[in-house]
């Protein structure tokens, strides 16, 4: 049968909505750790792309990669150079205290698991004394967390010495060459690093259960400018934890995790079993931000010595209007 022929009226008509539906899109600029693109920890976004949930919100987002550490996020949001950036708390924390206008306007990390892996001679917390210990930065939660990891099982800040290497790549590495002989080391790494006879001996939330680790964050004045794009930002980020989250979805999610961290499906499948079977508050079930889990952060912050009395309230560094506008809180 042949088609009937496109009429002049209905070639317009099809330009018109092109146009209308391009008028609708809004390009967000979303800051990036480049050691962070490939890793289980941005996989939300690896599916809200693949699956067209942004764009459905009429959402572009361009993933810019931040070189330098997890540190320039917040230099990054603060210039200007993106308009929403990935950060780990403490570093919004710290942007804030000193003049910076950020704000949380959704999670992304909720309670990481990291464990504490050792050369395979190391066998227990004991044979760390004396060691280098390949840490991020201080105020970092992946430091913090280790630290208290360490202390409860023996080890005080003078038994060993620290290496500061900010990214798991970057600690992977130091432990596989020998210049570190633990280091603590996120999904994939340290289960690949198990494959390899490395040693863990134990993980993060042995020591702390339950704190705010990574959100995106914006200026606070241009998201009350740019309202309704957060809104859609949130949704279509909210979507993909839901997606990824689902039963039903995991040997697609698997297949796609493969894809964007090299890793294989064993391990894959491991890093899923260990998040969601049982759900250990890993990953936000939809965006959302825990505010008590971010008081946690200050109080970590402070007993390390990175913040000195009256300690700020967690309300001071999140903006919950656009979960609320989305429903998502």
């Amino acid at each position: 049968m042949r088609r009937p022929p496109i009429t002049v009226a209905g070639t317009l008509l099809l330009l018109l909505f092109a146009q209308a539906l391009a008028a609708q899109t809004t390009t967000l600029r979303y800051g990036q750790i480049p050691s962070t693109v490939k890793t289980i920890s941005a996989l939300q976004f690896t599916i809200a792309q693949r699956k067209g949930l942004f764009i459905r919100e009429g959402i572009n987002l361009e993933i810019v990669l931040v070189e330098g550490g997890a540190d320039n996020m917040m230099v990054a949001l603060n210039k200007g150079a993106v308009e929403i950036t990935r950060t780990a708390t403490p570093y919004l924390i710290q942007s804030v205290l000193a003049g910076s206008e950020g704000v949380a306007i959704a999670g992304e990390t909720l309670t990481p698991i990291y464990s504490l892996m050792a050369k395979p001679e190391i066998k227990t917390f004991a044979d760390l004394k004396g060691k280098v210990v390949g840490l991020s930065l201080a105020v970092d939660t992946i430091s913090i967390s280790t630290r208290k990891l360490m202390a409860k099982n023996g080890i005080k800040e003078a038994d060993f010495k620290v290496k500061e290497l900010v990214g798991t790549p970057a600690r992977a590495a130091c432990l596989r060459k020998g210049e570190c002989d633990a280091v603590p080391l996120g999904q994939p790494e340290d289960l690949v690093l198990l494959k390899e006879g490395y040693q863990r001996l134990g993980v993060s939330t042995d020591a702390v259960p339950s704190f705010l680790f990574t959100v995106s964050a914006v200026k606070k004045s241009w998201g009350e400018k740019n309202k309704d794009a957060l809104v859609r930002y949130v949704r279509g980020l909210a979507s993909s934890f839901r997606f990824m989250r689902d039963p039903v979805n995991r040997d697609e999610v698997v297949r796609m995790a493969i894809d964007t961290t090299g890793s294989t499906e064993e391990i894959v499948r491991q890093t899923l079993a260990l998040y969601f079977e049982p759900d250990r508050g890993v990953v936000p079930k939809q965006a959302e931000l825990d505010v008590k889990g971010l008081g946690q952060v200050i109080q970590f912050m402070a007993e390390a010595g990175e913040l000195k009395p009256p300690l700020p309230m967690p309300d001071r560094f999140v903006d919950l209007q656009y979960l609320r506008a989305a429903g998502l809180q």
